[in-house]
Order: C-alpha cells, then sequence, then structure tokens
C-alpha cells in the first residue's frame, strides 16, 4: 500500500478498502446447523459400527501375531479401549430406549385423558438398579457382585471406625 507522508495532515475523506472479516461459526452451537438428536445422529452414522467392529478384529489379530512386548501391550490398550466405548455405546443406548418407552407409556396415559406423571432422577436410578439386579441374576454373577459390594461397604465402614491408636 502507499505510504503516507507523517508530515501532511491526513485527507478527511481518505479512501479505504474494506477487508471482509472471515466469520467463523462452531457447528455445536449453531443454529444454521439444526438441532442434535441422538437418534437421528446414531441413524445417520449407523455404518460407523460396521467399521468400528473390522477395525477391532484387525486389532485383536495384530495383537495375536505381535512378538514385541511394547507393541503388544500398546495394542492392548487400544483394544481394552475400543471394548470400554462400545460397552458405552451400548450403555447410553439402553439408557436412552428407557427414556423413550417411558415417554411412549406417558403419552398414552395422556391420550386416554390421564395427568402426566414425570419420574424424579432418584426413582429413575432406583428401576435402574432393579434392572441391574435382573440382569445379574440371568446371568448368574448376581452372588459375586453382591460380595464385591459387601467387601467395599465394609472398607468403607472401617475408615470410619475409630483407630486402635486413639484409644
Amino acid at each position: 500500500p502507499l505510504e503516507m507522508s507523517a508530515k501532511k495532515p491526513v485527507p478527511f475523506l481518505r479512501q479505504i478498502i474494506p477487508v471482509r472479516k472471515k466469520v467463523q461459526r462452531d457447528p455445536r452451537f449453531d443454529d444454521l446447523s439444526g438441532e442434535y438428536k441422538p437418534e437421528i445422529f446414531m441413524k445417520t452414522y449407523s455404518f460407523l459400527e460396521s467399521i468400528k467392529k473390522q477395525e477391532k478384529e484387525m486389532v485383536q489379530k495384530q495383537l495375536k501375531k505381535c512378538r514385541n512386548m511394547e507393541q503388544k501391550e500398546k495394542l492392548q490398550r487400544l483394544l481394552n479401549r475400543m471394548t470400554q466405548q462400545e460397552q458405552a455405546q451400548k450403555k447410553q443406548q439402553k439408557l436412552r430406549e428407557r427414556e423413550l418407552s417411558l415417554k411412549r407409556q406417558q403419552r398414552e396415559l395422556a391420550k386416554q385423558g390421564k395427568k402426566p406423571f414425570f419420574l424424579k432422577k432418584s426413582e429413575k436410578r432406583k428401576l435402574e438398579l432393579a434392572e441391574k439386579y435382573a440382569e445379574l441374576k440371568r446371568s448368574g454373577k448376581l452372588e459375586s457382585f453382591l460380595n464385591k459390594k459387601r467387601k467395599r461397604n465394609a472398607i468403607k465402614d472401617k475408615r470410619h471406625l475409630p483407630s486402635q491408636k486413639n484409644l
């Protein structure tokens, strides 16, 4: 650009070329992106599940072939992370389905003319625990789960008891 002399006063109406500023937008918070609906998202990106499954199988094959201990450890961590993500996704899906079924029941009751009833967080948690109990009983792992729970609670109780040194 042409440099203007510092000695001369700047003209009152000088030519300024406007520069268009790029507007950056975050799709997470922008209205143009639409509303996030997990059901639609899961349907749209359902093909990713098959890809993840293939990748998991590939990692398992590599783990069996691998001789290097460092590489083997790395692959094992990756495999564990993949399985944990898969379990978390299944758990999330179950929770979503449970909430949808409760909503459907409420709609049916509303159609019949009854007043809608919404569960509290604590009641939802109780239902979840009851479901977990039934699942553990069905799979036969209930006893081991309860034993672990008892041990954990016993350790917590011991912490709260006064120590022998103080007496």
